[in-house]
C-alpha cells in the first residue's frame, strides 16, 4: 500500500479522534463543572495518549505523534480544570 494513502489514514484517524475531545474541553472551559467528569477515565486516557505519543517518536511516525501531542494538551487542560473546580 503506498505509504502516503498510509500517513494520510494515519492523519485522518488521528483528527477524528483528537477532535472527539473538543466538546468536552470546550464545555469545562465555559461552564468550569467538572463534577461529572471522571478522573480515573481522563487520568487513564492522559497516561495511554501519552504512551501513545512516546510510543509514535520511538517508531517515527508523525501521524502518531501529531494526533496524541494535540490529544495529551487538551485531556491536560480537562485534568487540570478538574483539579480545580472538582
Amino acid at each position: 500500500m503506498d505509504s502516503n494513502l498510509i500517513n494520510t489514514l494515519g492523519l485522518v484517524a488521528g483528527f477524528c479522534t483528537t477532535i472527539s475531545i473538543v466538546p468536552q474541553m470546550v464545555k469545562v472551559h465555559r461552564t468550569r463543572q467538572t463534577r461529572d467528569i471522571s478522573l480515573g477515565m481522563f487520568g487513564l486516557l492522559a497516561f495511554g495518549v501519552a504512551l501513545w505519543t512516546i510510543y509514535g517518536f520511538l517508531i517515527n511516525k508523525p501521524p502518531i505523534i501529531i494526533a496524541n501531542s494535540v490529544s495529551f494538551v487538551l485531556i491536560l487542560y480537562v485534568l487540570i480544570m478538574k483539579l480545580r473546580h472538582g
